[in-house]
């Protein structure tokens, strides 16, 4: 029998923000492989192994991949009790199987979740995040971290963003199968050359579209951990901490997490002009205290 739906409030707007941004980079994956297939005929068994194996290796190791990447590792009650005991009263409230559980030994203080179901589950924290919080503000952490498994938005996430990536490595495909054999008069030739301007805007789009669904998540996270928690404000100092101690980390050390902004609790910017503020992962700081401070408000009365 499947099992019953977590406790975490349903939010029908992030379910239609996953739908609606699935369909669209799939049609644009779709519309891209299918110029690709039209103009380099004798390319095609090369384009369709090669897109379709990587994009069952990512979907099938891709909690492997971003662990791995970000320094992830397992660690049992004795090694972490602390850890492990916020995650079992969470996984209580949410009536959720509980996830793996690893630390990263990294002074960024941040969290993060993987993996593309609550079965294959991992949820991190780094030594920095350990060191740094009170034990309620490390559960608020942890349920918005949760709330992203409950949510499967992670598995969404890891998709969406690989389908984009993926739109440039079937260009250096198609340029290296069929772009040097071209003739510039021959109209599949110049269609040919025009694969790269395709693949560009593909990306572009797919970009885009990841970002605007990863900040509406990173609300819903919010927004569904302080109401499994009961309490906003935890999660709310939580947040104000951990934004105030990334100042403080070396510039070196944020510029090794960057590159997983998607995935943290907060994103890690290795500077104030970092094309990341402009094109951000995450909301403001200002969005996601204002969301808090209301629920509190509604909860608190009567």
């Amino acid at each position: 029998m499947p099992r019953a739906r977590s406790r975490y409030a349903p939010d029908r707007g992030l379910t239609t923000r996953m739908v609606s941004t699935m369909f669209f980079i799939g049609l644009l994956y779709v519309v891209l492989v299918g110029v690709l297939l039209a103009v380099l005929r004798g390319s095609w068994p090369i384009i369709l192994i090669i897109t379709g194996g990587l994009f069952v290796a990512q979907f099938w190791f891709s909690d492997r991949i971003a662990a791995y990447g970000m320094g992830a590792r397992e660690v049992t009650p004795e090694q972490a009790p602390e850890l492990h005991g916020a995650i079992d009263r969470i996984c209580a409230l949410a009536d959720m199987p509980k996830p793996r559980v690893a630390i990263a030994r990294s002074d960024v203080p941040n969290a993060f979740a993987t993996g593309r179901s609550e079965r294959t589950a991992l949820v991190c924290a780094t030594t920095g995040l350990l060191r740094r919080l009170e034990p309620e503000e490390l559960e608020g952490v942890l349920a918005h971290e949760m709330s992203h498994v409950a949510h499967r938005d992670v598995a969404v996430m890891t998709i969406a963003s690989f389908l984009g990536v993926l739109a440039g490595v079937i260009t250096r495909v198609a340029l290296w199968g069929g772009f040097a054999r071209s003739r510039g008069n021959d109209p599949a030739g110049i269609i040919v050359m025009l694969i790269p301007l395709i693949s560009a805007v593909v990306y572009a789009l797919s970009f885009l579209l990841t970002r605007l669904l990863s900040r509406y998540r990173e609300l819903s996270a919010d927004r569904t951990a302080a109401l499994l928690t009961g309490r906003p404000s935890a999660l709310a100092s939580a947040l104000t901490k951990v934004s105030g101690q990334m100042a403080r980390i070396p510039t070196e050390d944020l510029r090794k997490a960057e590159p997983y902004n998607a995935f943290y609790f907060v994103p890690a910017f290795s500077s104030k002009e970092s094309l990341g503020r402009l094109l951000s992962s995450h909301p403001t700081l200002e969005q996601r205290l204002d969301q808090l401070a209301r629920i509190s408000a509604d909860l608190s009365r009567p």
